[in-house]
């Protein structure tokens, strides 16, 4: 794709950029090149002209999303070769092996591509465009992918951004099987136990992914306890304790469908487990009805409770609020795994909410886990925005 602009910033509103961080907002930018359109490839200048970065152009409060520090063309050659570089990282993480074919291949701004997520699932990719730049872009990324993985790992590529892109210039726009589509098999497998992957109609790309490492840890703690598995969606956690040796599993979402799929997902691994129980109904009315002590072991896994910052003092209230109620109901030598996706929220000020909640509680609560994000879910250093998984575990007397 050919630089179709150039864009010059105010004087001293590019200290960012010199620190390399991957945003420019509205705020900064002196003058705009004429007929410069939403989704252009634009080099970003200084007040002196001084070249500081070349990215996505789009209208709104972040202007442009830095694809390179460097002045270079951004095109098929340049996304081959930091899929290459993404795709690296995953083997050399070990997360791409028979026993797990569920991985992120690109996670934004970690893999210096903002705006651009790819998730894997056996042998179908899926993208999600957060910019109409990568939106524009698709093509060139789907060669690139094609080039980086052999075209027998991933035989399927999946186009969904519908729900994360508000304006495409296309009235027709709409997600899509760009190569493949016939004969797509939607089971995948994280950590040796098999999933159905709804990526046409499901949450995100289909599945969260960032949570397969803790996952895999809530296994460990699992053996000949009664788990509490709030907002399940497709019952990841709750798969991982019935593996562990839970006594018994009760997966809760407000979403019939999440339960249908957990309860796909339960039977494709565990057959008609009787330690198994599904409950469609809300969180807080379910935590609210249960006995005292019914649960030795509590997940907490909300959708994000804060989109934006001007959700954050009701989030924290809602963190709160959620966390008590677990304190309050769960049996001496418990153990609560709980998290908060949202990015607007730190991690202090998730640790606080929660401290919080114990303190009301008047239980002795000692932290045993402080836990992130995936190593396929990296932070780029320069981008601490990027970090936004914070969870907790905690042992609660």
């Amino acid at each position: 794709m050919k630089n179709r602009g150039e864009i010059i910033l105010k004087p001293k509103k590019d200290e960012s950029l010199h620190r390399f961080h991957p945003w420019v907002f509205s705020g900064a930018i002196a003058s705009i090149s004429e007929g410069l359109q939403e989704g252009d490839v634009v080099k970003v200048l200084a007040a002196d002209r001084t070249f500081l970065g070349i990215g996505h152009y789009q209208m709104g409060s972040i202007s442009i999303r830095i694809l390179s520090f460097e002045d270079e063309p951004i095109d098929r050659s340049f996304y081959i070769k930091r899929l290459s570089d993404a795709y690296n990282i995953r083997q050399k993480a070990g997360l791409i092996r028979p026993d797990n074919t569920i991985y992120r291949l690109v996670h934004g701004e970690g893999d210096n591509l903002p705006g651009l997520i790819i998730d894997i699932y056996d042998k179908t990719a899926v993208i999600q465009a957060h910019s109409i730049g990568m939106h524009k872009d698709r093509y060139l990324i789907v060669e690139a992918l094609q080039e980086v993985v052999s075209s027998q790992a991933v035989m399927h590529i999946f186009y969904k951004s519908e729900a994360t892109l508000s304006y495409t210039g296309d009235p027709e726009f709409q997600n899509e099987y760009l190569v493949g589509g016939e004969n797509v098999n939607p089971i995948a497998v994280e950590n040796g136990l098999k999933f159905y992957i709804d990526w046409l109609r499901g949450q995100k790309t289909g599945f969260f992914i960032d949570q397969r490492e803790n996952r895999r840890l809530l296994e460990k703690y699992a053996r000949d306890r009664c788990v509490l598995n709030m907002f399940c969606y497709t019952g990841g956690f709750s798969a991982y304790a019935l593996r562990g040796g839970a006594q018994h599993v009760d997966s809760v979402d407000s979403s019939a469908k999440a339960v249908m799929l957990t309860n796909e997902n339960i039977k494709l691994n565990f057959a008609d487990d009787i330690r198994h129980a599904s409950h469609s109904e809300d969180a807080f009315k379910f935590l609210k009805k249960i006995e005292k002590d019914a649960y030795d072991l509590i997940i907490l896994d909300p959708p994000a409770f804060a989109k934006h910052r001007g959700a954050i003092k009701n989030a924290l209230q809602g963190y709160r609020k959620l966390n008590l109620a677990a304190f309050e109901k769960i049996a001496p030598g418990g153990i609560i795994f709980t998290f908060s996706c949202s990015q607007a929220i730190s991690r202090e000020q998730f640790r606080l909410a929660v401290f919080s909640a114990a303190a009301l509680s008047r239980r002795s609560v000692r932290i045993l886990h402080q836990l992130d994000q995936p190593a396929d879910h990296p932070v780029n250093m320069y981008h601490p925005e990027g970090e936004y998984l914070k969870g907790l575990v905690l042992y609660v007397v």
